[in-house]
């Protein structure tokens, strides 16, 4: 089951905290210079209405959580995400340094894709960065679907084939191919624990 989460509008057509992004989207969809964002408790989002929308733009709201956690990711490690506007949308994805933030590789937007796509795209990526430079650091994602893609070498997405996706799908082609001639690092590609640890380090700091 997803897990609840909070939409802050500070500019839209009604301003304040609601409870789903169905009642989000109609406040901002459309609404030129809407300022809002998601948060993971009420408490997080009735603090951060009454503040400014700047103070959080750009930037998750439980980002750095996994610092104060009891049990901690390993370090050195990569965190990556993707981020789709739309489904399919653009979609793009990145890797980061986990313990300091700092961006490792970028890359998109492309059209029509998914999330679980750019998701399992940024695995492969981060896999075959690692190769390239010769690392052999964990590999955290919050997507579940594509980690599941990964160990199993297929990106089993429904998405549909479009003369605007199509570098989407040789991307595709092109990871499952090194997946199917690579062997992946033992226990090394691992899930984000977004209930302990806050938001990916890599998110886009989007909805």
């Amino acid at each position: 089951m997803p897990k609840q989460k909070y939409y802050v509008v500070w500019k839209g057509r009604q301003t304040g905290v609601f409870t789903s992004w169905a009642e989000c989207e109609k406040q901002v969809k459309g609404y030129v210079g809407a300022q809002f964002k998601a948060f993971a408790s009420e408490t997080e989002a009735d603090s951060a209405f009454l503040g400014k929308y700047e103070t959080y733009e750009g930037k998750s709201a439980t980002q750095g959580n996994w610092k104060l956690a009891s049990v901690q990711p390993l370090l050195p490690s990569i965190c990556v995400d993707a981020a789709c506007n739309g489904s399919p949308g653009k979609v793009e994805f990145r890797g980061v340094n986990t313990e300091t933030g700092a961006q490792i590789f970028q890359a998109g937007p492309y059209m029509d894709g998914t999330n679980n796509v750019g998701e399992f795209l940024a695995i492969v990526h981060a896999l075959t960065w690692q190769s390239k430079h010769n690392l052999d650091m964990p590999i955290y994602s919050d997507s579940e679907n594509a980690l599941a893609w990964v160990h199993t070498g297929v990106c089993k997405t429904q998405l549909k084939h479009t003369l605007k996706n199509a570098i989407i799908f040789a991307l595709i082609r092109s990871a499952e191919n090194w997946l199917a001639e690579n062997e992946l690092p033992e226990d090394k590609i691992l899930k984000w624990d977004t209930k302990l640890w806050g938001e990916n380090p890599a998110d886009f700091g989007r909805k």
